[in-house]
């Protein structure tokens, strides 16, 4: 791959553009808004010149009921070699192109599962995909030249490669992507009328759930209305455990020793199929999650802090595994949470302690 043209600059698109360029391919920018493009440009995302002739291969960073628009106007134009796109979606446009009645052998559908809760390419960034799964659909009819683009884009981009089919895609990011993304907007909903009493006392737990509530609701819009069917079935699902967990509760309030034993074992049952599914959850670089101990370390909402830590537990010796903060409510200080293995927290508490931190168990 030595030239590519992104149509779409928005955050996935940018962010691949990024990557690419610092790869050394030549990038061309496309986008309906010239000025968007302009601004990728002017990030250092390649250039928003139009290409002298067919580029190696076309990206097509468009929502997912545009995707079969775009490509189908793209490759009319005869603007690649071989033409991906990077929607979130995949059957639904496949079956649109087929429907259009275009060569697909110069096509394939993928999808990075990597983004951010902001976007437009000033949210960009070259390292956004980095050791993330990037999922490839090829069909049978998908040309070898193309299958081997992708695979160097993925590699461009440091993500890793995952083969499925289009169809079984779309049921698997419906569960670990689009129905959390809808649970959390319910769960952050209650937030809005609440009392302002009650929301001072947001902790990490509420932020971690409702974190990702705070996407661009038209982004997402065209997004589930591309996937609506898996989705349905899996809230379906979640709505029966939530009656359940409802009837369990109201158990718990009854004068009747033997009701409330019932209340307390349904709470117990779905506590506990919560636990069994929050363990297939891969850890980190896909592997098994890991118990990791917390580190917690008082600090003033100055700059620089986070960077002294860091390089004071490298002083140390100690790896970091993840990071939280937690911000106290009307002050100018918080809690970083830091996720080290077991064996160094005693370390790192030691260290951070003789280097001035103020450690919190």
């Amino acid at each position: 791959m030595r030239t590519a043209l992104v149509i779409g600059t928005g955050l996935i698109g940018t962010s691949a553009a990024l990557a690419l360029v610092q790869r050394g391919v030549v990038v061309h920018l496309e986008d309906r808004d010239p000025e968007q493009a302009r601004t990728a440009a002017a990030l250092g995302a390649g250039t928003d010149e139009t290409p002298d002739g067919p580029v190696d291969v076309a990206i097509v960073a468009a929502p997912p009921a545009h995707v079969a628009g775009v490509l189908a106007e793209a490759m009319r134009r005869g603007v690649a070699r071989g033409y991906l796109d990077v929607a979130s979606v995949k059957g639904g446009p496949r079956r649109e192109l087929e429907a259009l009645g275009l060569d697909l052998s110069t096509y394939l559908g993928t999808h990075p599962m990597s983004g951010r809760e902001k976007s437009g390419p000033l949210a960009a960034t070259g390292d956004l995909f980095e050791g993330r799964p990037w999922v490839l659909t090829p069909t049978r009819d998908t040309d070898t030249e193309v299958l081997n683009l992708a695979l160097e884009l993925v590699s461009h981009c440091r993500a890793v490669p995952v083969v499925m089919d289009a169809d079984a895609h779309d049921r698997a990011v419906a569960l670990v992507s689009h129905m959390p993304h809808l649970v959390s907007s319910l769960v952050a909903a209650r937030l809005e009328h609440a009392e302002e009493a009650a929301v001072r006392l947001c902790g990490q737990g509420i932020r971690d759930v409702t974190r990702i509530a705070a996407s661009d609701p038209r982004m997402w819009i065209d997004i589930l209305s591309a996937n609506p069917g898996p989705v349905a079935d899996l809230l379906t699902d979640v709505a029966a455990d939530l009656e359940e967990t409802v009837r369990a509760l109201r158990a718990l309030q009854s004068a009747d020793e033997d009701k409330r034993g019932e209340g307390a074992g349904g709470i117990e049952d779905v506590l506990r199929r919560g636990n069994a599914g929050q363990v297939r959850v891969p850890g980190k670089h896909g592997s098994a999650p890991r118990a990791y101990e917390v580190v917690a370390v008082l600090i003033d909402d100055q700059p620089g802090q986070l960077a002294r830590i860091f390089a004071d537990a490298g002083a140390a010796g100690v790896n970091i595994e993840d990071v939280r903060i937690e911000h106290a409510t009307g002050q100018q200080a918080g809690l970083v949470q830091l996720m080290v293995e077991p064996k160094s927290a005693t370390v790192l508490s030691a260290a951070l302690r003789e280097r001035g931190w103020a450690i919190r168990r």
